[in-house]
């Protein structure tokens, strides 16, 4: 993990079109201004985090999703 200290105002690229700027600073928190084209998606990592969990959830449970809904069917014949 690379660590940098960086002031108001300072910029850091990530490649040359993804740019990081330091907006703002309070106590306990930083605000970051993402600049990077459209088809990069940006998440919070706990956003991003509950999108790969659900994904996964979904795709371990699709067999188990399609043999109950066959039950259900078959009982309403």
């Amino acid at each position: 993990m690379l660590v940098l200290t960086r002031k108001v105002g300072e910029r850091i690229n990530i490649s040359d079109d993804i740019i990081v700027s330091v907006i703002e600073i309070n106590r306990g928190s930083v605000r970051l201004g993402i600049e990077a084209p459209r088809q990069v998606s940006i998440l919070r990592h706990e956003v991003y985090e509950r999108i790969r969990k659900e994904n996964l959830e979904s795709s371990q449970g699709i067999s188990t999703d399609v043999v109950k809904a066959a039950r259900l069917w078959r009982k309403k014949e």
